[in-house]
This record gives C-alpha cells, sequence and structure tokens, in this order.
C-alpha cells in the first residue's frame, strides 16, 4: 500500500510511517546497523586530528561558543579572592583591623561569600542534571542565560556584604549548569579525535575570563569611589546578550537526540555540525549507527538513567574516578593559587605588584592550555599528563612551603621568589590537572549517565571548593592563623595523595570510543592496563529494543522504499 502510494505521487520519500512494523526485516536491518556502526568507529579510530578539524569545523565552533559561558564564570570567580587584597572593597565590605592598621573582610565573611556561589552551584548542578537531559542542552544554557542577566544587578548594586552573598548564591544557580554541560556538550559533538582538545578548551575559558577579572580590577586600583568595584560587576553585563542569541542558532547534542529516540534530527544536527569533506568518507548514517550501537550497549550495561544508577555496577567506579578528578583540581593546592593577589599581599608585596604577578598568572593559564594541547597531540596520553603535572605540583608547594623558613632573613627576596613560584605552579597545573581534568571527566562516563555524573563530579569539587574556602582564609588572613608561605606545606601532603590515587584508579581514555570505554569498565581492567588492553565492542551482542528497533525499522523501511524505486524503474523502462 505505502509503495503504491508513493509510486502514484512519483515521489522518493520514504514510506517509513505508512509501513506497518509486521513487514519490518529486523534480521537483515541489524546487520546493516552492525556494519553502519562498525565503519563509523573504524573512521574515528582512522581520522587525524587535522581531519577532524577540516570534517567538524562547525562542531568546533559552535563548542567554542557554547564554553563561552565559562568566561562569565571565570571572570566572577576570580573577583572576590582579588577583591579582597583591593582596598576600595576592604574599606566598603570589611572592618578595622587595629593590629594590622587596614580593613579586612574578616575571615568568616570571606569563606561565606567563597562558599555562597559553591553553594548555588551544586543547587544548579542538581538541577541541571534533570532539565538539560528532559529539555535538551540549548534551551537549558539559553534559560541560565537570561537568569544570570538579572543575577549579575544584584552584586552590581549591593549595599552590605548580606546583598553580596545572596547574588553570589544566585549566580551559581547558572554557573552549575555551565560547568556540567558546556563539557557535556564538547564531548558529544565531536570525534575522537577532537574530543580531548574541545572539552579541554573549557579551561581556556576559564582562563580568559580570569584575564579579564584581574585586568578589570588592575584598571581600577586608581580610582578611591564605589566604582571602583562596581564597574568589574557591571562588565559581566557585556556577555549574556551575544551568548543567547548564539545559542539559540546552535544545533542540538545528536547523542541526546539519539537517546530521545529522534534519530532524524539527531542526523540532521550531525550535518549541521560537519562540512563536505571526502577525505574521510564520512557518512552521517553510519555515525547515527555507532551512536545507536552505543546507546544500546550502554542500555544492556546500565538500566536506568538516575542518579542512583551512577552508584551502581560499573558505573560506580566510573562515578568514584570522576568526582576524585574533580576533586584533586582543589586537593592539589588550586585553592590556595586562586587566593595568589592576597597570599602575596601577606607575603610581603604591594598591592599592584600583587595583582601584575596574579594577571601573569591567569594569563599563563591560558597559554597553558595550548601546552597541553600540542603535549596531547605529540601522543601523551591524559592519564600521563595528570600524573607527571601533580608530581610537578607537589615539588612547587614544597618549596613555597621551605621559602617560609627564609622569610625573617630576607623578606623581599622570599616575596620575589614566592611570586616567580606562583607562575611555575601555575604553568605546571595549566599544563596537567586544570587542563586534561575536563577532558577526563567529559569521557569517562557512560553516555546515558554523562550529565548525571559530572554533575556529582563538579558537586564534590564544589564541596570540597566550600572546605577549602573555609580554611584558606583563616590558613593567610594575619589576624587568624597567619601562616603565610607555611601553607605550602598543607596543600604538599594532600598533592602527595593525590598522586598516589591517579596512579593505582584513573584509567588512559585517549584514543577509544565511548562503547569500547564502556567494556573496559564493564570487563574491570585495571587503570594501568586501559591504554593496551584490546576489546571488540561488535562482539556483544545487543537488543534489538528501543532506539535500536527503532533504528532497525527506519533502515528496513528506507531500504524497501530504495528496492521498490529501483524495481518501479525498471517497470518504466520496460514500458
Amino acid at each position: 500500500m505505502a509503495t503504491d502510494i508513493a509510486r502514484e505521487k512519483g515521489t522518493t520519500e520514504s514510506p517509513l510511517h505508512f509501513q506497518p512494523e509486521h513487514q519490518m526485516k529486523p534480521t537483515r536491518s541489524n546487520s546493516v546497523t552492525i556494519r553502519n556502526a562498525r565503519l563509523a568507529t573504524e573512521k574515528e579510530h582512522n581520522m587525524t586530528l587535522m581531519q577532524g578539524v577540516r570534517l567538524y569545523p562547525k562542531a568546533v565552533a559552535w563548542s567554542m561558543l557554547i564554553s563561552t559561558c565559562i568566561v562569565m564564570e571565570g571572570f566572577q570567580v576570580c573577583l572576590l579572592p582579588n577583591f579582597y587584597a583591593f582596598p576600595q572593597f576592604r574599606q566598603k565590605y570589611g572592618e578595622y583591623v587595629p593590629s594590622d592598621d587596614s580593613y579586612q573582610v574578616p575571615a568568616p565573611w570571606q569563606a561565606g561569600l567563597s562558599n555562597g556561589a559553591n553553594v548555588g552551584s551544586i543547587i544548579g548542578l542538581i538541577i541541571n542534571g534533570w532539565v538539560s537531559e528532559r529539555i535538551g542542552y540549548r534551551k537549558t544554557v539559553m534559560g541560565c542565560l537570561v537568569l544570570i542577566t538579572a543575577f549579575i544587578s544584584i552584586l552590581f548594586t549591593a549595599q552590605n556584604v548580606q546583598t553580596l552573598l545572596a547574588g553570589e548564591i544566585l549566580m551559581g544557580l547558572p554557573w552549575g549548569v555551565f560547568q556540567t554541560l558546556t563539557i557535556s556538550y564538547a564531548s558529544e559533538v565531536c570525534p575522537v579525535a577532537l574530543r580531548g582538545h574541545l572539552t579541554t578548551y573549557i579551561n581556556f575559558c576559564w582562563g580568559i575570563g580570569q584575564v579579564l577579572g584581574i585586568a578589570s580590577i588592575k584598571g581600577m586600583v586608581g580610582r578611591t569611589d564605589q566604582w571602583a568595584y562596581r564597574i568589574p560587576f557591571g562588565l559581566q553585563w557585556i556577555w549574556p546578550v551575544p551568548l543567547l542569541i548564539g545559542v539559540f542558532f546552535a544545533p542540538e547534542s545528536p547523542w541526546w537526540l539519539v537517546r530521545k529516540g529522534r534519530l532524524d534530527e539527531a542526523k540532521k544536527s550531525l550535518e549541521r555540525l560537519t562540512s563536505r569533506n571526502r577525505e574521510t568518507n564520512f557518512d552521517a548514517d553510519e555515525t547515527v549507527a555507532m551512536m545507536v550501537h552505543t546507546t544500546a550497549l550502554e542500555n544492556k550495561i546500565t538500566a536506568g538513567a538516575s542518579y542512583w544508577d551512577c552508584f551502581k555496577g560499573t558505573d560506580l567506579r566510573r562515578t568514584e574516578i570522576v568526582c576524585a578528578c574533580w576533586a584533586i583540581q582543589n586537593l592539589s593546592g588550586n585553592s590556595f593559587s586562586g587566593y595568589s593577589t592576597y597570599f602575596l599581599e601577606q607575603a610581603g608585596l604591594d598591592p599592584s605588584n600583587a595583582l601584575s604577578f596574579a594577571l601573569g598568572q591567569y594569563s599563563i593559564n591560558c597559554v597553558g592550555v595550548f601546552g597541553a594541547w600540542f603535549l596531547m597531540a605529540r601522543g601523551i596520553g591524559r592519564r600521563t599528563l595528570y600524573f607527571v603535572g601533580l608530581c610537578g605540583l607537589f615539588l612547587m608547594l614544597l618549596i613555597l612551603g621551605f621559602l617560609g623558613l627564609a622569610r625573617s632573613s630576607n623578606p623581599d627576596g622570599v616575596s620575589l621568589a614566592a611570586g616567580s613560584i606562583m607562575l611555575v605552579w601555575a604553568m605546571c597545573y595549566q599544563l596537567s590537572v586544570g587542563t586534561v581534568c575536563y577532558s577526563l571527566v567529559g569521557e569517562l562516563p557512560t553516555r546515558r549517565l554523562q550529565i548525571k555524573t559530572i554533575v556529582l563530579g563538579r558537586a564534590c569539587y564544589n564541596i570540597i571548593g566550600i572546605i577549602c574556602s573555609v580554611l584558606t582564609p583563616y590558613m593567610l588572613n594575619p589576624g587568624e592563623w597567619d601562616w603565610s608561605l607555611f601553607t605550602g606545606f598543607f596543600w604538599a601532603g594532600f598533592c602527595f595523595l593525590c598522586i598516589i590515587y591517579v596512579w593505582f584508579r584513573v584509567p588512559e581514555p585517549t584514543g577509544r570510543t565511548y562503547a569500547e570505554l564502556d567494556l573496559l569498565f564493564q570487563q574491570g581492567v585495571s587503570a594501568r592496563n586501559f591504554r593496551k588492553a584490546k576489546v571488540d565492542v561488535f562482539g556483544e551482542s545487543v537488543e534489538s529494543s528501543g532506539v535500536m528497533s527503532q533504528y532497525e525499522r527506519k533502515m528496513s523501511n528506507a531500504a524497501s522504499h530504495e528496492e521498490d524505486k529501483a524495481q518501479y524503474q525498471t517497470d518504466v523502462k520496460g514500458v
């Protein structure tokens, strides 16, 4: 009947919506699905970095656009810790300390303001785990951009520290979404060859935001009025509207569309993400088949898609590693470096020079990302970079601690040496832990639980950040513990524990498709054997149900339609 209708209309449109399900050919379609998925997997394995760039230039551009949302967070996050060393800000929101003859924001309020953003981020993270999987990545990002435009006004007009805290908590809500959605989107719109670069680009956006933030503060040093700190807050309005317009036109993640069974839209999204490049013999249908096969394989391995499922079976190990990778960013001393301006001022530098060192540190954060890209392009794996980088951070923190022993004999020299070591620390951090973490947390979770796993990992990061935000002001504040450079010893101890964990628990995902990673975790391969282990994802049987069954029906209809079309053309020629 469907064929007759198509012939009468003389159209080449597929009769997908007319053919009854009992006329399908699932056996043949299943073999076609596996064949297409295998071909797409082989092409991804053989694709070089430059081939990926030439094939997926639109994916690179859209991913970079959405990742730019992190610039706003990097800008805001660096403002408060550096405002603590800003005389105008301290006079407005701080208290006079007679022993130091200066205004200081009390350590409890320093901790509260920093933790307010972290608490808001945790709430935003949890909400994102449900909302983005339900309505899609694009709509979620657009909604958060609208919210952040409104919340900036609270910070801009805050007349007391309490209002400032409320603004920080509310700003944390959309930040929590940006922290995870940007990673998920970057990891899902590109092939294996580009995955590490686009996910780690997010850290570059952090660096750009921090550079702009610290530059805006440094530019206000000469002012003595309220606009010295209000202008940097107001500059955040530059970003949301242009980003909102850009995200409105961005394609949805094809992986999300496949999980929702919207296969035709997934193919259209892939075509919007790629260019007409014959070098890699790209076929959108084959890539969709690979996504369908991976989704079916994950359905077999993971029964559900709730937060609780992240702690079941093999996904427990994946959740643990993602949480640890995020936490290590703080435990390796990053929270300490976040207070670099305040730290260097307490170590003896004047505010202007302390801000200059901080600006250099944040500039290094940007350059370090490109250094990490170069090292990854040379074949150095994520696990290796993470481990070696932690060893370098451990040494830098020890040096900072030992400099504290010589501070009394040569305070000026020690202060300059501490600033220099902080710059070296920043470079080491950005070449490894700071950058590579984004790639690891984007690659290691299973696709169906990716958002929720990253959410849990980032929530762990924020919880550790809350603890660090409570401890660090007390360590550095001259009215409290006043540890100064000796703080380096404290974080060196935690950094050493992180080194041990990475060696035994963090695997190497470089060059692996998502289906291969699923099987490696399912088979319990140890972290040290991930890179050399061999797996055959197409040797595993998957049930033709759900999205796989839907894809099979589509392919069967398409094949039947092609046969009918060929027969019709033969009949016409015969007449």
